[in-house]
């Protein structure tokens, strides 16, 4: 019999909810993307609708966003999901190269006031100018989808977290940049959070991956616990030590959430986030509860119960809005 393994940070299950980021993503393909003449309204109300298709909990996210910003919201999410749709959407690195260099070309002409007609790069604009969004982190973010395209696999937990850094947290500045909530407090404990987001998005989407012959777990972590890339391929669950190579990976994205939550206390802000910076932090709930859910299948991560999406996830993020935390 398998034994239980359980985090040494315990969780606040009050704060649990459901991350549902699919890496499964079909190619989008936009009509509108071709057609000149879009209106504002009409590039926003596209980002909507693509955030509510491929990240439900994001959307979710964005009703405790200000009303007059949702619009940056959803541009700004659309885009980083447009990204990392990317991978697993072409059927060669080559391809993939050249749509991450339309979207390089697209942010230079969008800082030339001339944006693609594109609806997301409209509404990216749109965000901008209102905004003053920092190119360095757009850029950041379609240079590290990149150089995944290349190396899709991780043989240390620093490359991965760098990696985080340049993708997930890189977001999360992005979304301060656009509540205009320039803080290095702030910015650290999204620095942590976005880690965290990445790793247990990961681990979420292993059955995935390895279905498609990737293993998203740094192979500094595999080795230790002597895991077989082939016989988690073939085997799935059955094979040997992936249950502790999850576990150990989990412990890592546990310990930068914990870390996340912490600097609310060293900053003297008493343990809670601010009201004005909670739409951002409030990604932290859906991670908490891909985390809960790891636990309760003890870290086995090709478990049905895995997939499932959390009915309780709309009233989990109202009460972390109000609570402010997550």
């Amino acid at each position: 019999m398998l034994s239980t393994k359980t985090f040494k940070c315990t969780f606040n299950l009050s704060r649990a909810s459901c991350l549902d980021l699919r890496y499964t993503f079909p190619r989008c393909q936009s009509t509108f993307a071709s057609t000149a003449g879009a209106t504002d309204q009409e590039s926003v109300e596209y980002c909507r609708d693509f955030v509510r298709k491929y990240d439900y909990e994001a959307y979710l996210i964005a009703q405790f966003w200000p009303k007059e910003l949702r619009g940056s919201y959803y541009a700004i999410k659309a885009f980083s999901t447009e990204l990392a749709m990317i991978q697993d959407s072409v059927s060669n690195p080559t391809i993939g190269m050249m749509r991450m260099q339309f979207w390089r070309d697209a942010i230079k002409a969008m800082m030339n006031g001339n944006p693609s007609r594109h609806p997301i790069a409209q509404a990216l604009h749109q965000a901008s100018v209102r905004s003053n969004l920092p190119v360095y982190h757009l850029n950041r973010i379609i240079d590290a989808r990149d150089a995944e395209l290349q190396v899709p696999v991780h043989l240390t937990v620093d490359s991965l977290t760098a990696h985080s850094e340049s993708t997930s947290s890189t977001l999360l500045y992005l979304l301060l940049s656009s509540l205009s909530l320039p803080s290095s407090a702030l910015s650290h404990a999204a620095s942590h959070l976005g880690a965290a987001q990445a790793f247990t998005t990961l681990i979420r989407a292993m059955p995935f991956h390895a279905k498609n012959g990737r293993m998203v777990v740094p192979a500094e972590i595999t080795a230790k616990h002597g895991v077989v890339q082939e016989e988690v391929f073939r085997r799935g669950p059955a094979a040997k030590g992936i249950d502790d190579a999850v576990f150990e990976f989990a412990t890592l994205a546990n310990d930068h959430l914990v870390t996340a939550r912490s600097m609310f206390d060293q900053e003297g802000f008493g343990g809670r986030v601010p009201q004005e910076a909670m739409p951002v932090f409030l990604t932290g709930v859906p991670v908490s509860s891909i985390l809960k859910q790891a636990e309760e299948v003890n870290f086995n991560i090709f478990n049905p119960r895995m997939q499932t999406r959390d009915w309780k996830l709309p009233w989990r993020i109202w009460k972390g809005y109000y609570q402010r935390m997550f």
